[in-house]
């Protein structure tokens, strides 16, 4: 049957009660009520499947938990089960001292005294009866008038009051008293209000404080409270359901018309539509500033907890508990969360300076996810209707890099063309997974073609004369580095204005890859010592500044300066697709358009070994004149070998070394940082014991061997770097030694040292070196 054109003909509206001067309209929300449970009562009996009694139990933990000082625990006289569950709780001492244990009856004698019974012993327990008083039950369902509706009220809040007095005297329980008219909102009002005085009257016993007898209504609260006698005495307890969808609205309206106490269940279970939920109501208190009594900082327990006593699912978008309510898709949305977040951290930064308080104001957000125990990775979530600004925040949240606006522009068509071609939501896993692939971020799983091994730059002063050369930026930079190109170490060095026109300049000469830079953005991650920089480099063709096309690469780096060239050399990946790029070749032909850079490449290749500069400098010259001496060529293999040979790295057919290295400890001299060497050195096959004191491991070593040498040994250059992976990580060392002796011209020479322990591969370093450089022996005494 089709919904009728004329409703009124089937169905009768309200009548409004004629009380002219309200005051709840104008009343403040905001008073805490009395919060009571009628979960395992009136929410069990709602259940296709009602709980068992250890179902019960755990949901009445949960309650006492959560801080619910009053629980209404069952039915005892509609099932030996609701009975021995109320016996078992008291019985078990589940119940604290401070909760109010609360079971309903009927108004029928039998049943009173059958619930009484279920209670006895109890430290604290409410006693709740109620009859049904409206025009439809009292004619047609008990054919009762008036005068025998209140008659019944009467005598069986009288046997209430007999029985439980004389529980007290036999078990020392406490009772309070709860009255339900039945029916409420059917019942003439003045019809009701005149049942609740003739109930109070037969309590007889209603007082102030703890002896306020409960009156159960669910509407009309300021009429009833108005005209009601001995206000005082009384507790107008609301029990409102949601069969209109007002369930909230009546409970938080009624406290206003003078509510006291609220009857509800964890999450709106109930008949019908349910019961009003406490939880909703107490967390709508909290968002106004105002602490309910009732503690959710793990709400997701509750959820748990409640879900598998009710067998009931929680909506996705249920107020504060769903899985959804703290979500956002919409790229509008996502877009004023981000600000909003952004904003707030600025003002909670100066709120902490002047001690004030950390007001939340975040879009879309009523309440702190963690306030309710909840993180942040919910917040922002990705489909084919999100926009750059949620990504954006997924990106700051969860990889903490701060995403320039042009660059959100660019990673969002990265997104969502995942997202259309895929046809379903990107989860955070997705979106950090596309950023590390598309940018080569994140370690070697998502290294590009092009990946930054080590680097250093120096500063060069100005070609031009007339420049004073006292100022920093009249200095350009040079980029000394490794990189790998598809899997192949090269060595490649370039000038600029800064460290990254340097490194441009040098990816321009020997990879030919030409490109500009046209926008750079940098900012911190962390705090103190773990702080790092992360930079953003944007770049275009060379010379073509307004391009169309251009590429994003990101960096973070401990060092500024690393962190800017990671993010050009993730940019150039981008860039490079697969484009060719010119080869390392195995053979070198020292000519005009060889360099010590391709030297440097086929060792670092060959031995893993990264020279430093001024080494790649030495080595290029010899290895120049061993190729003029053989022809003007030199192979892949001949230059390996004159490497180690020269340098007596590896296992080679050289001379023995005049000085090696036995075993060694070194220790702390007084409080500074001061080292003492006590070991052997390894005189020309002769092992000899020595000690030596220096500010540092390699000094101490040379002080150990002067004694036992012409002339003095110094360190010119030092520098270190590691070789492989894991377990298998050694450390390689490079010294310069300079030596002098009285009457003879200064001689240097350098001297490699590899070890698992990084101070004694600088150390053999030292001791190569010194024997590279012919130094004479003492004749010690």
């Amino acid at each position: 049957m089709p919904m009728l054109a004329d409703p009124s003909t089937k169905y009768k509206g309200y009548t409004p009660i004629d009380l002219p001067d309200r005051k709840w309209p104008s009343q403040k929300y905001g008073k805490v009520p009395v919060w009571l449970s009628t979960d395992l009562r009136d929410g069990n009996q709602a259940l296709a499947n009602p709980m068992t009694v250890e179902q019960k139990t755990l949901f009445f933990r949960q309650l006492v938990k959560c801080g619910v000082k009053e629980i209404e625990a069952a039915y005892p006289a509609a099932s030996d089960t609701d009975f021995q569950f109320v016996r078992g709780l008291i019985e078990n001492n589940e119940v604290p001292e401070d909760t109010w244990i609360q079971v309903l009856t009927p108004a029928r004698e039998d049943l009173i005294r059958r619930t009484i019974d279920s209670v006895a012993g109890a430290k604290k327990a409410i006693i709740h009866m109620y009859n049904a008083t409206s025009p439809t039950f009292r004619d047609v369902v008990f054919r009762n008038s008036k005068e025998k509706t209140i008659e019944l009220a009467i005598t069986h809040t009288k046997i209430v009051r007999q029985l439980t007095e004389e529980c007290t005297a036999k078990y020392g329980t406490k009772f309070r008293y709860e009255y339900s008219p039945e029916t409420f909102t059917q019942t003439e009002p003045d019809f009701a209000i005149e049942v609740c005085e003739a109930v109070k009257a037969a309590w007889g016993k209603a007082g102030t404080g703890e002896d306020r007898i409960i009156f159960n209504l669910p509407a009309t609260i300021e009429n009833f409270c108005t005209k009601i006698s001995e206000r005082e005495k009384i507790i107008v307890s609301l029990h409102p359901h949601n069969d209109r969808g007002c369930g909230i609205a009546a409970a938080e309206l009624g406290m206003m018309a003078g509510g006291d106490r609220v009857e509800g269940c964890l999450f709106g279970n109930g008949e019908r539509t349910g019961n009003v939920d406490i939880v909703n109501l107490a967390l709508n208190l909290y968002t106004q500033g105002i602490s309910p009594g009732l503690d959710f900082s793990d709400l997701q327990s509750t959820v748990d907890t409640v879900t598998q006593c009710n067998d009931l699912p929680i909506h996705p978008r249920y107020p504060y508990a769903g899985d959804l309510v703290f979500t956002a898709f919409s790229g509008s949305h996502q877009d004023a969360i981000k600000k909003g977040f952004e904003a707030q951290r600025i003002r909670h930064t100066e709120a902490e300076a002047t001690r004030g308080p950390k007001y939340w104001d975040i879009p879309y957000l009523p309440i702190d996810p963690a306030d309710l125990g909840q993180n942040y990775e919910a917040v922002i979530r990705v489909n084919s209707q999100s926009g750059k600004g949620g990504i954006a925040y997924l990106v700051k949240q969860h990889l903490h890099l701060d995403m320039p606006r042009k660059m959100q522009i660019s990673f969002y068509q990265v997104v969502q063309a995942i997202s259309d071609r895929e046809a379903r939501e990107m989860t955070v896993d997705d979106i950090t997974t596309a950023f590390r692939d598309t940018y080569h971020f994140g370690g070697s799983k998502y290294a590009g073609r092009l990946a930054l091994r080590n680097f250093k730059i120096s500063n060069e002063p100005s070609d031009d004369p007339n420049d004073s050369g006292d100022e920093a930026a009249d200095e350009r930079r040079r980029f000394d580095g490794t990189i790998k190109v598809d899997g192949v170490y090269r060595v490649i060095r370039g000038n600029g204005n800064g460290p990254l026109s340097a490194l441009l300049d040098a990816l321009k000469t020997h990879l030919d890859l030409d490109f500009s830079i046209r926008d750079y953005i940098e900012h911190s991650v962390g705090e103190g010592q773990e702080s790092k920089a992360a930079s953003y480099v944007e770049i275009v063709p060379a010379g073509d500044r307004k391009s169309s096309v251009s590429w994003w690469g990101v960096g973070l780096d401990s060092d500024i300066a690393g962190s800017g060239l990671r993010a050009l050399v993730s940019a150039v990946n981008s860039a490079i697709g697969g484009r060719a790029l010119p080869e390392l070749k195995l053979s070198v032909g020292f000519n005009a358009r060889s360099g010590q850079e391709d030297v440097a490449s086929l060792i670092v290749n060959a031995l893993g070994l990264e020279l430093p500069r001024r080494l790649q400098t030495s080595f290029f010259e010899l290895v120049q004149r061993t190729a003029r001496d053989s022809g003007g060529e030199i192979s892949y293999e001949s230059l390996t070998n004159l490497f180690k040979t020269s340098y007596r790295f590896g296992d080679v057919n050289a001379s023995p070394a005049p000085f090696g290295l036995g075993s060694f400890k070194l220790e702390h001299v007084g409080e500074g940082s001061r080292r003492q060497f006590v070991g052997e050195i390894i005189f020309n096959g002769e092992a000899k014991a020595v000690a030596g004191e220096g500010n540092g491991p390699l000094s101490s070593a040379l002080a150990a061997l002067h004694p036992h040498i012409e002339g003095e040994l110094s360190i010119r250059e030092y520098s270190e770097h590691s070789i492989g992976e894991g377990t298998e990580v050694v450390a390689a060392s490079y010294v310069e030694l300079l030596y002098e002796v009285p009457g003879s011209k200064k001689r240097s020479a350098w001297g490699i040292g590899t070890d698992t322990d990084i101070t004694a591969s600088g150390i053999k370093a030292v001791f190569n070196a010194a024997s590279s450089l012919e130094v004479v022996s003492r004749v010690v005494a």
